[in-house]
């Protein structure tokens, strides 16, 4: 995290809420995926945090995109990304995505039998195999499960593979990716092992695409040395989308705090919430909080935004020191579908995001008016 001083700066410059981003732990980030996967062809995952100044400074790292959606495919192109740096992925993709993939020359990743008959002629595909296992986090966030909506069974995947080429396609691989914040290492091992099973009905393969969703804090180098086995069983480049991994850690999120309150437990009660910062809400996501303000009596606090709604809470019980009006809060770990997943609900106009690189601040977006919100309204 930026030191104390560098915060209270930004904030006092800025204003808050307030997304603060760190260049140089975006790069060290990088650095420990590129020192565990070795080799593998890095996407990150643009869903993750779409900033346009973040994805360049990642593009001129190397790392292609994995998009989900037209509007990521959109920002792709503007940043002048291309062919084998773009993935395209989705479980209902538009035929606007299709269009502009075919046009750009990105690998799409078919998420299901029928979607083979829809992709542009000569394309190149991944197929998406959900291993249908139990997955170590938020139901939400298990795109591995038998629950979920993603990918072809792995009974299906030859069919897939058959009907794709037979179509004049160029089918590359296998594509796998389970869940997003799993820390426990033995998740990706199942995965791994339930894809390396269909060796002998698939053959050798081109490309072998792990996915991402490793937590903060998992065995990355234990997940990719899997990852790496699985890709030599299939003979296959091994391909990895890392999102969160990386822009978390990179990001903050810093609120002030405008009054508490205490009728039965104790609120904290600050600038930023779920229109900010939806995660705690939507997942029951815990982000780790840094009071920038001292004092002896520690008390437990719930922290509150100022939205209308009783789920409007970035914490429970979280021991803090007693607040005053103007405190700033840090929420840490919020690099990653924070600002992405922001929303403009109750007429909140989205918070600036500032980025620190090479001792500067940057302002990589600002914070919105809110005459901006409803100027497409008729």
């Amino acid at each position: 995290m930026l030191s104390t001083d560098l915060l209270r700066d930004a904030a006092e410059r800025f204003g808050t809420p307030l997304y603060v981003y760190d260049a140089d732990e975006l790069d060290a980030g990088l650095e420990r995926v590129r020192a565990a996967f070795g080799g593998a062809r890095v996407f990150f995952a643009v869903k993750a945090n779409p900033n346009l100044s973040l994805l360049k400074h990642m593009a001129g790292a190397g790392l292609g995109f994995d998009c989900v959606s037209y509007g990521e495919l959109c920002r792709a192109e503007f940043l002048g990304l291309a062919g084998e740096r773009i993935i395209s992925n989705g479980p209902a993709k538009s035929q606007a995505e299709y269009d502009l993939g075919a046009r750009l020359g990105v690998t799409f990743i078919v998420d299901r039998v029928e979607e083979v008959g829809l992709l542009p002629p000569r394309s190149r595909a991944l197929v998406r195999v959900n291993p249908a296992l139990q997955i170590s986090t938020h139901d939400h966030l298990a795109t591995g499960s038998a629950a979920s909506k993603f990918g072809v069974t792995p009974e299906q995947v030859p069919l897939v593979l058959k009907a794709l080429r037979e179509a004049g396609h160029r089918a590359l691989g296998l594509h796998v990716h389970i869940g997003s914040a799993i820390r426990d290492a033995q998740d990706f091992t199942a995965a791994y092992a339930r894809l390396a099973e269909l060796r002998s009905q698939t053959g050798p393969l081109e490309v072998f695409d792990a996915g991402g969703g490793w937590g903060i804090g998992a065995d990355l180098h234990g997940i990719a040395r899997e990852a790496r086995h699985a890709a030599g069983v299939f003979d296959a480049e091994l391909w990895v989308e890392p999102g969160r991994y990386l822009v978390a850690p990179a990001g903050v999120l810093l609120t002030t705090v405008v009054g508490v309150k205490r009728t039965g437990r104790n609120f904290c009660l600050v600038d930023a919430g779920m229109t900010e910062l939806i995660r705690p809400m939507m997942y029951g996501a815990a982000h780790p909080l840094t009071p920038l303000w001292g004092g002896t009596q520690v008390e437990t606090w719930d922290v509150a935004g100022p939205a209308c709604e009783s789920g409007d809470l970035l914490a429970r019980d979280v021991p803090l020191p007693e607040p005053s009006r103007g405190d700033l809060l840090v929420i840490g770990e919020a690099g990653a579908y924070g600002a992405a997943m922001s929303t403009t609900y109750l007429t909140r106009a989205r918070p600036a995001e500032v980025l620190r690189r090479s001792g500067e601040w940057q302002l990589i977006r600002r914070r919105e008016e809110p005459q901006e919100l409803w100027q497409t309204e008729l």
